[in-house]
């Protein structure tokens, strides 16, 4: 079983260049099985999850050819509107595929989706959007039998919650609706934008995205389009963490400032320089850090649920005490037994977390237990004395691209190793 090996105590230092955005890749590649021709999709990155999706795409019937971090995806052939269990298990987005087969297909069967075990994570408001679109639903042990005999139709969904995946697939659903869809209280994500962006190269009619209100107008027909994925905001925000937790000076590398504006000011609390350029962020961290006091996740604009776990990795060595509000996810604190595996002093009461600060951290054998609780443990353990070994790195790899490499560029000393 493959393990990562982090030896911390260096400063990180040099330039990085972010992949391609996992959130954004998934919705995308659902939405090339709208048109039967061939979608060129660029800057995709090379993840599992995004294989998961591959495999998807495959077994629903189309032809895809990557090279490099362009796939080029031939839905053309498309007869099935089932997902297997299996495939529907290896991640948690593989759900975004509903509106895409339902809109394509006018039916479709799904099991339950699997991936991180972030607590309830409940479907309802996809399902409640979708009979409004015109789709009867059967819920039968964990099987999702959906139809549209008499095609999808138009409405106007009020979310309970600005969902991004309830976002994703009304969009996905609407598009080839007849009528307007109106979306109230949508999710307002960069994600979300792409999502909008690629759908109107292939000749949708999407305004407002990345608003709260969204307006679908129904089209026949959808064709081919060529794409690039927008830069990955989590993984310039880890990386952002490494370099503040080494005390390092980093510029990162085609990425989108504005896409981090909710995580920066976290970073100047702390102490560090940060400046943003074009397509460049530039942050130069002093030895010591200042705690913050206080962060909140939230639906964008807001600090990122998924930000949260690399964060509180650098401010378990700050001068003080922080504390973070969970208020996305209720299981969202996995990563804080592992922390204090490596001698952080971190208290959870619900969804209160309060990080007090220690002068060092210890290196330890700590288990990844989701995919942002395991970027987590290798900011920490750049930091920590002596050498930390991951486990469970699977899902790591279900968001970054070969994390080690980058690590590695820019000074880092991690190693992916048989255990």
């Amino acid at each position: 079983m493959s393990v990562l090996e982090v030896e911390g105590g260096r400063r990180l230092t040099g330039e990085i260049d972010i992949q391609g955005a996992k959130n954004s890749s998934l919705p995308i590649l659902a939405a090339t099985l709208l048109s039967g021709e061939k979608q060129i999709i660029h800057n995709c990155p090379q993840l599992s999850d995004v294989d998961a999706a591959v495999k998807i795409l495959e077994y629903l019937g189309c032809t895809v050819k990557r090279e490099e971090h362009t796939l080029e995806i031939d839905p053309g052939s498309v007869s099935r509107w089932d997902i297997p269990e299996d495939l529907m298990r290896e991640m948690r987005s593989s759900i975004v595929f509903l509106g895409a087969i339902l809109a394509r297909m006018g039916k479709a069967l799904l099991s339950m989706p699997g991936g991180c075990e972030l607590g309830p994570r409940p479907i309802d408001l996809h399902l409640d959007a979708l009979r409004k679109l015109g789709v009867t639903i059967e819920d039968e042990h964990g099987y999702l039998q959906c139809k549209a005999e008499d095609g999808l139709h138009s409405a106007k969904v009020i979310l309970a919650f600005p969902s991004v995946g309830a976002t994703e697939n009304i969009l996905l659903a609407s598009v080839l609706a007849k009528g307007t869809t109106v979306i109230s209280n949508a999710a307002q994500e960069p994600e979300i934008i792409d999502l909008a962006d690629f759908l109107n190269r292939c000749g949708a009619k999407v305004r407002g995205a990345g608003k709260s209100t969204i307006v679908i107008d129904g089209v026949e027909r959808l064709h081919a389009a060529e794409h690039a994925v927008i830069p990955d905001r989590i993984v310039a925000a880890t990386y952002l963490c490494c370099g503040a937790i080494t005390g390092g000076e980093l510029l990162l590398k085609h990425v989108n400032p504005n896409d981090l504006e909710s995580m920066i000011p976290f970073f100047e609390e702390m102490g560090a320089t940060i400046s943003a350029g074009h397509h460049s962020v530039y942050l130069k961290a002093p030895s010591v850090l200042k705690s913050v006091r206080s962060i909140r996740t939230m639906p964008y604009p807001g600090f990122p649920t998924d930000a949260q776990a690399p964060f509180m990795s650098v401010l378990t060595v700050a001068n003080g005490s922080s504390m973070f509000v969970e208020n996305i996810f209720e299981n969202r604190y996995k990563h804080v037994p592992e922390l204090c595996r490596m001698g952080a002093d971190i208290k959870v009461e619900g969804r209160v977390c309060v990080v007090n600060g220690i002068s060092r951290l210890t290196g330890a054998v700590v288990r990844a237990e989701d995919l942002r609780g395991g970027a987590a443990l290798i900011v920490a353990g750049l930091k920590a004395q002596g050498k930390t070994v991951i486990r469970n790195i699977h899902h790591i790899d279900r968001g970054y691209e070969k994390i080690e490499d980058s690590i590695m560029q820019i000074g880092g000393m991690i190693r992916r190793m048989e255990e």
